[in-house]
């Protein structure tokens, strides 16, 4: 049996998973970000942790085979499959402040950060809970200098990636509100739930 949602563009979701289930991650357009970020569901103060996931992998890269760790070093979601193979753990999801700062907008904007803390906010997450995302998708370029460039994301319509929870966790997911994340155009993003 399995639970499928669909997140219209610029829109986020609060889910629970429960360990061994499997979260698929699908593109049905393609060129869209999602961030996705998790938590324990036992103890929220547990958290995806980027910084530990990325010294444990030795990459920056994530895709088929890798974990993701929690601030605590436990495994908390393996990639099982992956259609794409570009994603960023780098950079935090866009907030007001991001559109501010990086775009001079000062209208209101939606975010992925606002859309992580309200869909959370029934289980307990708190904005400044709220850690760096895997942007699933999001085709961040290290240059030789150093410097960040943001590609518009490699997946293609109908593209997925596949993880399985190796504890039981709280979810957050967003289409991305980025415009440079997305190549200048939002769109949806399908999730399922499934079992093993």
């Amino acid at each position: 049996m399995s639970q499928k949602y669909h997140l219209e563009p610029q829109t986020g979701i609060g889910l629970t998973l429960k360990k061994g289930q499997l979260l698929k991650i699908i593109d049905p357009q393609g060129e869209q970000v999602a961030d996705l970020t998790a938590f324990s569901f036992e103890d929220k103060a547990e958290w995806l942790s980027s910084g530990r996931t990325i010294d444990y992998a030795n990459k920056i890269y994530l895709s088929t085979g890798n974990v993701l760790y929690s601030n605590r070093s436990r495994p908390m979601l393996t990639i099982l499959e992956d259609l794409v193979g570009r994603h960023d753990f780098l950079l935090t999801p866009c907030s007001p402040e991001t559109f501010q700062i990086i775009y001079n907008n000062h209208e209101y904007h939606p975010s992925c950060f606002e859309n992580l803390y309200t869909n959370l906010a029934p289980f307990g997450i708190t904005p400044d809970m709220i850690p760096t995302t895997l942007n699933v998708f999001m085709n961040v370029i290290v240059t030789e200098t150093g410097e960040l460039r943001i590609d518009p994301p490699p997946s293609k319509a109908g593209d997925y990636i596949v993880f399985r929870a190796e504890m039981d966790l709280i979810v957050g997911i967003t289409a991305c509100s980025a415009e440079m994340s997305n190549n200048y155009s939002f769109k949806p993003i399908d999730v399922e739930i499934y079992d093993a």
